[in-house]
């Protein structure tokens, strides 16, 4: 016997996001002073990392914008180097941690969707491994916002689990996304960036790792 049902409820995407980014929040406030202890620190950086990011950000006119700053380790660091810098992270107990480590930079709570940041006044933006508890449909709308407040032909860091395919994985705080190095590149370029570095490493034992430099169009 056929049962009448009644049409399913349309989804209302922008509610499902704001969902999501809590449902990171929350994970991460649970585990930030832990996060901090093992990990905020220059000392937890990879060597090759370390010199990447530094690099980079040596080529950078301007502000740089370490989205998803956590603990604050790197925005700190690049301020040691003479950077003017900006951190921003979505978790307020991480901004609170990184103002008490280094009290002289700038740190702001905010998300990568609503940086709160005038447009073209970012000379480069840092998102290292920051955009991999975004559900890959959210990942254009953070970049958006990214080229939004890139000066014309600012720069664009991404490092970020890499994988043979688009698939979640068991992250140790909360569900994280492996990409595609290719699929990674084409999400930029459609977002309105041009690719023009891509580094990637695999040390035994660790996750596969990459990183894309792109300028904004």
């Amino acid at each position: 016997m056929h049962e009448d049902r009644a049409d399913p409820l349309p989804v209302d995407r922008g509610d499902r996001d704001r969902r999501a980014g809590r449902l990171v929040v929350e994970a991460y406030s649970d585990r930030a002073d832990e996060y901090a202890q093992v990990l905020g620190s220059m000392h937890a950086v990879h060597p090759a990392d370390r010199s990447l990011v530094e690099s980079w950000a040596d080529g950078v006119t301007g502000t740089v914008l370490d989205a998803g700053c956590g603990p604050g380790h790197w925005t700190a660091h690049l301020a040691g180097r003479r950077h003017p810098v900006v951190g921003l992270d979505s978790v307020p107990r991480f901004v609170e941690l990184a103002r008490a480590a280094a009290p002289d930079v700038d740190f702001r709570v905010g998300s990568f969707e609503t940086t709160g940041l005038p447009g073209d006044s970012i000379g480069g933006v840092l998102s290292w491994y920051s955009l991999v508890h975004h559900a890959p449909d959210r990942v254009p709308g953070a970049l958006a916002e990214f080229r939004r407040v890139l000066v014309p032909g600012g720069g664009l860091l991404v490092g970020f689990f890499a994988g043979e395919a688009l698939e979640p994985f068991d992250h140790a705080v909360t569900t994280a996304h492996r990409w595609p190095v290719a699929q990674m590149a084409d999400v930029l370029e459609r977002a309105g960036f041009m690719v023009v570095d891509v580094q990637q490493r695999t040390d035994p034992g660790m996750r596969p790792h990459a990183a894309v430099s792109a300028v904004s169009r």
